[in-house]
């Protein structure tokens, strides 16, 4: 939700802003802008769009210098236009500011600065902060920028320069992410560490409340109120080729054939002597729990829904799975022995952030599912169980999602070890381990049919409107595959538990109307195939998603099966996330949008 660059060294900011913001694309497109320092001024550089238009208009008009900040915008106050493109500047050009977030309190300061006779030249809350920074300077900017940010109410995460002191950047950080690289030619600040990662792995990770003074060679952080912090500094361990596309039309494409890699990074380790083994990461005593609740949005949150059937229908847990934008608004019942399981591939995710505050506020434990090891919320909870799938770049989540699947599987695992009699325990979950580890090569087998969906993609992209159907864990992966298809091809699609047809859906089935069914948990085949058959009476074009189990004759009930490779129903989840995500990928392409950069959605969604 916006992305924000600095850098202040040696070399070329232009260079360096430009590169990291193409990095940071992923987090808002509307709009995109840098600002230099140039005394005795600052100059900007700036235009709505994509990243793109930001580079041809650069050529006509280049700037010059060694200390900038950039911005790339998700919109929220003010439409995407080049006056509301970020940087900001106040009416002497003096002082900049790049903003991610949202300042509640803007129309009341709006109101106190126009009496002051300040004029505003966009409609965002941002130049609010620009305009009180040149009022409160007295010759020192960081106590100008304390000063300012006392009167900030909501979220941000702040990068500042001005002409009058052109050797530094300031930085704050409030609800939202900011990180700060070190390297040997300068200092960068952003919103991501990816922005910087191929010159620098030494970072410094800003926490709420926190400001930053970035020189050339130097970093100090603080409190907002000026008092010295010391603070390790982070090496990152990714590799930084897992960044790139290498070779791949779109990160989206890239992510998807990943998985089973970042399956297989996810689960080593993890799994010892045919059992799973989380000893070494996580001190959670499974005894100590009875109630499970799981907090997310979007994506995560259908992660979260299956870690609900494992918690309840496997282990005989009582669990939740709730929104976290929800959540954070209720009166959740907990206690001490209640745990509260975050899952959120960026760990930035407000709301999530926001729930699992409020969770650990009530005495609850909490626990993190994130794929991103300096994120917000690791630094929140009690316990932490990462994901291993690498940096995510397209928008809509593929890779991260089914490694949150593996990790709330391998969780299951952990808890199922510790119950009093594991002979109760259902056979699938006793197989747990030998159906995870064969997850990777049948994932393999199902990429290398990609041409099965690319056909598949071209028919449906003519469609308006698409039904998923399916029961039990069926039902909750096709939750996710009709967001997919809503995000990266804007069809209208939903997903419904198949029983509840009679109850409403089945008034939308008319003659063509394409229904995919899911059919891989067999206890549940003949149901499913009966609310199929519903549709196919009203007129429906059928596709089926099917287990290899399903005998012919009802497999032959649809018009296409894809029959999926042989493994335990219970990790069938883990496999029938592919299909899915190739089917919005492929539609999407179809239909000529950007499926890496889906409209009015942001990689990680840093507000409310």
């Amino acid at each position: 939700m916006c992305g924000i660059v600095g850098y202040i060294g040696a070399g070329a900011a232009t260079q360096f802003l430009m590169e990291g913001l193409k990095k940071l694309e992923y987090r808002g497109y509307d709009s995109a802008g840098i600002a230099i320092c140039d005394k005795p001024t600052i100059k900007t550089c700036k235009c709505s769009g994509k990243l793109v238009s930001l580079v041809e208009k650069l050529k006509s008009m280049p700037l010059y210098g060694s200390v900038g900040i950039g911005h790339t915008r998700w919109a929220t106050h003010g439409s995407p236009t080049d006056f509301n493109a970020h940087p900001h500047l106040d009416h002497t050009n003096t002082f900049a500011v790049v903003h991610n977030g949202i300042i509640e309190n803007h129309l009341a300061l709006k109101t106190q600065l126009k009496k002051q006779g300040v004029t505003f030249c966009s409609d965002t809350d941002t130049e609010i902060i620009v305009q009180l920074l040149a009022l409160a300077w007295k010759g020192d900017l960081e106590q100008a920028v304390q000063e300012v940010v006392a009167k900030l109410e909501g979220s941000y995460a702040l990068g500042v320069i001005s002409s009058k002191e052109p050797d530094k950047i300031i930085a704050v950080r409030k609800d939202s992410p900011l990180v700060i690289g070190v390297g040997t030619c300068g200092t960068f600040l952003a919103s991501d560490i990816l922005a910087f990662l191929s010159h620098t792995r030494d970072v410094y990770i800003l926490e709420d409340n926190e400001l930053a003074v970035l020189t050339q060679n130097k970093v100090q952080i603080k409190t907002v109120t000026g008092a010295p912090i010391a603070r390790d500094i982070f090496e990152v361990n990714w590799d930084v080729q897992e960044a790139k596309k290498s070779g791949f039309e779109h990160f989206m494409l890239k992510e998807i054939i990943e998985q089973p890699r970042a399956i297989r990074d996810t689960l080593r380790g993890r799994i010892m002597h045919g059992q799973v083994d989380l000893s070494q990461e996580l001190s959670l005593n499974p005894s100590n729990i009875n109630k499970v609740q799981f907090v997310a949005c979007g994506t995560a949150y259908h992660a979260g829904l299956i870690g609900k059937y494992l918690f309840e229908e496997l282990l005989r847990i009582p669990a939740e799975c709730l929104l976290a934008s929800e959540y954070r608004y209720s009166s959740p019942l907990v206690t001490d022995q209640t745990l509260v399981i975050g899952v959120s591939q960026s760990g930035e995710t407000a709301d999530t952030l926001g729930a699992m505050r409020l969770a650990k506020s009530l005495g609850a434990q909490t626990l993190a599912i994130t794929n991103v090891m300096g994120s917000s919320i690791v630094r929140e909870v009690d316990h932490l169980l990462p994901t291993w799938a690498g940096p995510e770049i397209a928008v809509a989540s593929t890779k991260a999602y089914t490694s949150q699947l593996a990790v709330l599987y391998l969780l299951a695992g952990h808890f199922a070890l510790a119950q009093k009699d594991t002979t109760k325990l259902p056979a699938s979950l006793k197989n747990l381990v030998t159906s995870l580890e064969a997850v990777p090569a049948q994932m393999e087998f199902i990429l290398q049919h990609r041409h099965w969906w690319e056909d598949l993609g071209q028919e449906l992209a003519s469609e308006q409107d698409l039904f998923f159907l399916g029961r039990g864990l069926d039902y909750l992966v096709a939750l996710e595959g009709s967001l997919k298809l809503k995000e990266i091809s804007y069809i209208h699609s939903e997903a419904y538990a198949s029983g509840e047809l009679k109850h409403g859906t089945l008034a939308l089935i008319e003659e063509g109307t394409v229904v995919i069914g899911l059919l891989t948990q067999p206890n549940l085949y003949d149901k499913t195939l009966s609310n199929i058959r519903e549709t196919q009476a009203r007129g429906s074009r059928t596709i089926g998603l099917i287990g290899h189990d399903l005998d012919e004759e009802k497999a032959n009930t649809f018009e296409k099966t894809f029959s999926l490779p042989n493994v335990d129903p219970l990790v069938r989840p883990l496999l029938l996330s592919l299909p899915l995500q190739l089917i919005a990928y492929y539609t999407g392409i179809a239909r000529g949008f950007d499926v890496d950069k889906p409209r009015n959605l942001a990689k990680s969604v840093t507000v409310e």
